[in-house]
């Protein structure tokens, strides 16, 4: 078995973990590694990125993506314009044919946000930049993500009307690249972050769609509880909601407020920075932290409550232990191909440094993708208004017992995109016909 260090424990990659990563190391087809919250794939794509011995890129869709991943976003990456590209002519100069022609693997996390047509344009500059006329120029492109939690964003009344002439939907999946080559899935199943088989079988309910009368009135049971004397945080749709609980909670404390400043060097490419470029905290504010600690102190949504502040450092208690906690930098990433030596080097163009938490009475629920919580108060709003939405909200906790709602839900929150529900039912059909040829010793078309 192979291994993986993680917010300092050892981790063990499981079955379906190791074959992907011994298929980017021999090279065997593109893919996408997606599967239920809390499955490991952010585990697996960085044990892939420092294990490997090709040369990879990683890239995302946003910018706060790229930054989690240590990559670059797509459109920086491979110089794309921003909005719709369609056929328009790729215009490339010779450092980035270089660029591009020394990368053996591609990595695209968060791929649900990516359009098809950001797709096609990265296919079409593989094969430009490299010469290739094979899907994307002979790359091994390996997508990361979850069709069920996050959507690509539908941009302008002309560009939804361009998806509907052009493409069968806007989601990655219906690229027309996928027409000249095969995507293979893999869907991992072992969940790590619920132990609880009910809370799990809730939430594979929630993620398809299914949720029967039953499950609804379980959920709701539950959500209903009295929330405690110190409420736990609130995971919201709305800005405005998050913005106005932190304030308010943050101005009914007592005593002083500090100011944190971030100090930017270099060219964030806009304001998208991973943390608050002014961070407004008293003692007592309820934080959530931002980074993994490098001593496994505390994870990447560790709640706590500031304890003591003094200039440019502040202590915060997280499970009953008081922690000191210093600023941090974030890089941000840019690749560069060295024709001396070969390689595909990573370098850092700007830098953000602050301290690694924010106000953590609310946060909303896109911010909350990928985070774990013990407890939260789910805010839908009056409705839930993007598919996934619910279920990113639920699946971010541990435990029914740390389910709080402020109001029931409703049939109408739990939205499954129709486009996501038919390709992958096609998928799973597919994958049983070929499963159900082989055994029967039928060999493929």
């Amino acid at each position: 078995m192979s291994a993986v260090s993680t917010a300092g424990a050892e981790l063990e990659l499981t079955e379906k973990q190791r074959r992907v990563a011994e298929a980017v190391t021999e090279d065997r087809g593109h893919l996408l590694v997606t599967g239920r919250a809390g499955t490991g794939k952010s585990t697996l794509l960085e044990h892939i990125v420092a294990s490997s011995s090709r040369r990879v890129a990683v890239c995302a869709p946003t910018g706060v993506a790229a930054l989690n991943v240590g990559g670059q976003t797509i459109h920086s990456l491979f110089k794309l314009p921003i909005g719709l590209i369609g056929p328009a002519p790729l215009v490339q100069d010779r450092a980035l044919q270089r660029l591009l022609s020394a990368i053996d693997v591609l990595i695209i996390d968060e791929v649900s946000m990516v359009s098809a047509d950001l797709l096609d344009a990265v296919d079409r500059s593989l094969r430009l930049a490299r010469a290739r006329q094979e899907p994307f120029g002979g790359v091994q492109v390996v997508l990361f993500g979850d069709p069920y939690q996050l959507a690509p964003v539908p941009g302008s009344a002309e560009e939804r009307a361009y998806y509907t002439d052009v493409y069968r939907s806007m989601w990655f999946f219906d690229a027309k690249v996928w027409e000249e080559t095969e995507l293979g899935i893999v869907e991992l199943d072992l969940i790590h972050r619920q132990r609880d088989e009910e809370f799990r079988s809730l939430l594979t309910a929630v993620r398809h769609g299914r949720v029967t009368a039953e499950m609804a009135a379980r959920l709701n049971g539950m959500g209903a509880r009295p929330v405690p004397a110190d409420p736990p945080l609130t995971l919201a749709s709305r800005n405005d909601t998050v913005a106005a609980i932190n304030a308010a909670a943050l101005a009914r404390l007592p005593g002083k407020e500090a100011l944190s400043l971030a100090e930017v060097e270099g060219d964030f490419g806009g304001r998208a920075y991973p943390a608050d470029e002014e961070l407004r905290l008293k003692v007592g504010a309820h934080v959530m932290m931002l980074r993994n600690d490098a001593d496994g102190r505390w994870v990447n949504g560790s709640m706590g409550v500031v304890s003591r502040m003094r200039q440019f450092h502040l202590s915060v208690e997280i499970d009953g232990v008081e922690h000191d906690v210093d600023p941090v930098s974030w890089e941000r990433h840019r690749y560069a191909y060295s024709p001396g030596s070969k390689e595909l080097k990573r370098e850092v163009v700007a830098e953000f440094r602050q301290l690694p938490v924010r106000l953590g009475w609310a946060v909303t629920i896109h911010k909350s993708q990928g985070k774990t919580f013990d407890a939260a108060r789910i805010d839908l709003g009056r409705k839930a208004f993007s598919p996934g939405q619910t279920y990113v909200a639920l699946s971010r906790l541990t435990s029914l017992e740390g389910l709080y709602l402020t109001r029931p839900l409703v049939p109408g929150d739990v939205i499954v995109d129709a486009d996501v529900r038919r390709w992958m039912g096609e998928r799973r059909a597919a994958a049983r016909a070929a499963a159900e040829a082989s055994a029967a010793g039928v060999a493929p078309a």
